[in-house]
């Protein structure tokens, strides 16, 4: 980075912060600071509440998705569109009518209180943790690539989130989302155009995406039912509503951004604002991530995309072994070049099935290089794969033998495994490595501003959502002694600076998985489908009372972590399970209660 990517960087930044600190001085008042005075316009709504999706994760990890697994991605978000016309129905009415400053006040009035205390504390565990990890994601990804302590840049990410968000609350994390979303679209519309002129000139857009179709990225719809399939029009549709209905409906750090609304009318279109975007912004993303794909048919790409990991290897005993690897790449790479370039000028089913081929066979030296990289940094790793080999071999005698093909499967496990380590796995890598080593200087200190405002767009809602249901649901319903405005304003400062520190921590503890945009959808998946039921509940099921409803909570939160934790089916249908469970179960423990509460 030189000079005038950390002018951009910084100026970005100083300016968001110092803009959200000063617009939103002075508030006084719960209704000002917790509801932002219920002031807000339709377009700051649903900027606000796209910026609360858009974390850093959502740039650097679906990127990477697209580069390495295509569109198909797009699907999970089909279900927002008729989450968001059922939200605008039911949900936002009903809260408005209430005048409530959490979603989580209507369920004591509809149920009890332990119901309300139960569902805001798995709302503080769920979102505490995402907290952490939005923090955590580009942190790390920054500390590799540009050499950065991994815990002070947690710390300065942390830290100038907690500045604006205690000074104006609401209002504040509003505000500066405006600026944080023309940031991000300034960006990645910048890096599009830009990874367009670096393609060869006689690739056409056209062309780049005929090149990415016949290498299988292009494919968008997935209309299967196989349940191993974590991405298809049924999971978007059907799973995806769920989770949707349950994060936009239920989930603090997004029903806050509406309930600043100045009318029902505002938050209505403020939130079909959000679901007719919400689709083209994500395809858009994954377009930008595609481009990259087809520009790297064109220019050598690493087997890793973690300088730093490939450097361990090659100093390592594996060295020898992963130099043939890049050699055997640097031999598939002019070969893909060429039969790229006669897809461009003549599209034909030959040169499609010989891209398709060529780049099946990159996805295995990658998955080698994966494979070498975790024996490099874990040596007991090695030990093990060595011993299981050994075990693999001696039984190769008897191939039909139930022992062997149960080894033999151990050891593929044991390999798949390599490439979640969070040294190995580069898919989040990708696209800011891409950024530093082709983009122009200046747009590299735009883009890492873009990275770093999406962090911090999402921090900052989080935080202001878990200080709100702590301070409302948790602090005041619990204490016994009437205290004024003044008072409350002061105590969710100190829980936002509190949750802000607990945030921090979480980043300097967490790790890396599979991919980091999974991992927030997966603990998401977790909670959401039980809270979203308690809620259909209070809203549909009359009859249905207090105890029944947290009962059916207690045992379907631990179903859920159970059935998750035994992998029986892809994280997303996790939400249209634990909504079903709740609600089932609800209504067979009331009809079984002898005495209704």
């Amino acid at each position: 980075m030189q000079a005038l990517d950390w002018t951009v960087l910084i100026g970005t930044l100083a300016a968001i912060v110092g803009y959200g600190t000063w617009k939103t001085r002075g508030s006084k008042n719960a209704e000002d600071y917790i509801r932002g005075g219920s002031t807000t316009k339709w377009w700051t709504i649903g900027l606000s509440v796209m910026a609360t999706q858009a974390s850093a994760i959502t740039f650097l990890s679906t990127t990477g998705q697209a580069f390495s697994d295509g569109m198909g991605f797009v699907q999970f978000y089909f279900g927002v569109p008729i989450a968001m016309v059922i939200i605008c129905m039911v949900f936002i009415p009903l809260y408005h009518k209430l005048k409530v400053y959490t979603a989580y006040e209507f369920l004591e009035n509809r149920f009890d209180l332990k119901t309300r205390s139960l569902t805001a504390i798995l709302f503080l565990i769920q979102r505490g943790l995402a907290a952490g990890i939005t923090i955590f994601a580009p942190a790390i990804i920054l500390s590799i690539v540009l050499g950065w302590n991994l815990v002070t840049l947690n710390i300065i990410i942390g830290v100038l989130v907690i500045i604006y968000t205690v000074s104006g609350g609401t209002k504040a994390v509003s505000v500066t989302q405006k600026q944080q979303m023309f940031v991000i679209f300034a960006g990645m519309f910048a890096a599009l155009f830009i990874t367009l002129d670096l393609i060869p000139d006689d690739i056409s857009f056209t062309s780049a995406l005929d090149i990415a179709g016949a290498s299988g990225r292009m494919e968008v719809l997935d209309f299967s039912f196989d349940l191993d399939n974590r991405y298809t029009i049924w999971t978007g549709i059907i799973g995806g509503s769920f989770l949707a209905l349950s994060y936009f409906g239920t989930d603090q750090s997004q029903v806050q951004r509406y309930l600043s609304g100045k009318s029902v009318k505002e938050m209505r279109w403020g939130m079909m604002f959000n679901g007719l975007l919400k689709v083209p912004m994500q395809f858009f993303i994954l377009l930008v991530g595609i481009m990259v794909f087809v520009f790297y048919q064109f220019n050598p790409a690493p087997l890793n995309f973690i300088d730093a990991s490939t450097e361990k290897v090659l100093a390592s005993e594996y060295s020898d072994e992963y130099k043939t690897l890049q050699e055997k790449q640097a031999v598939l790479f002019e070969k893909k070049k060429t039969v790229s370039l006669q897809l461009a000028k003549s599209y034909n089913d030959a040169d499609k099935k010989n891209l398709l081929r060529l780049d099946s066979i990159e996805k295995t030296y990658r998955a080698e290089s994966k494979y070498l990289i975790k024996r490099t940094i874990d040596p007991e790793y090695s030990a093990d794969y060595d011993k299981l080999s050994a075990e693999v071999l001696a039984l190769a005698k008897n191939p039909k033998s139930e022992e062997y093909i149960a080894k033999k499967a151990e050891l593929k496990t044991l390999y798949k495994s390599s490439a979640k380590d969070s040294e190995t796995n580069d898919r989040d890598y990708m696209f800011i490595s891409f950024i530093l080593k082709y983009l122009p200087h200046g747009l590299i200190g735009l883009l890492l501003a873009v990275i770093l405002s999406a962090a911090m767009s999402s921090t900052a809602s989080e935080i202001n959502a878990l200080a709100t249901i702590t301070s409302i649901d948790l602090y005041k319903r619990n204490l016994k002694e009437e205290k004024d405005d003044a008072h409350y304003v002061k105590a969710t400062k100190m829980f936002t600076l509190g949750w802000g520190i607990v945030a921090i921590i979480i980043a300097c503890f967490a790790s890396l998985a599979e991919n980091l945009i999974q991992l927030v959808n997966i603990i998401g998946s977790i909670f959401y489908g039980n809270v979203l039921g308690i809620f259909l509940l209070a809203f549909f099921f009359k009859k249905i009372k207090g105890n029944a409803v947290f009962t059916g909570a207690l045992i379907t939160q631990v179903l859920v972590i159970g059935i998750w934790y035994i992998d029986i089916m892809p994280f997303l249908w996790l939400n249209l399970v634990g909504c079903v469970l709740v609600i089932l179960l609800a209504t067979i423990l009331q009809m079984t209660q002898r005495k209704v509460v």
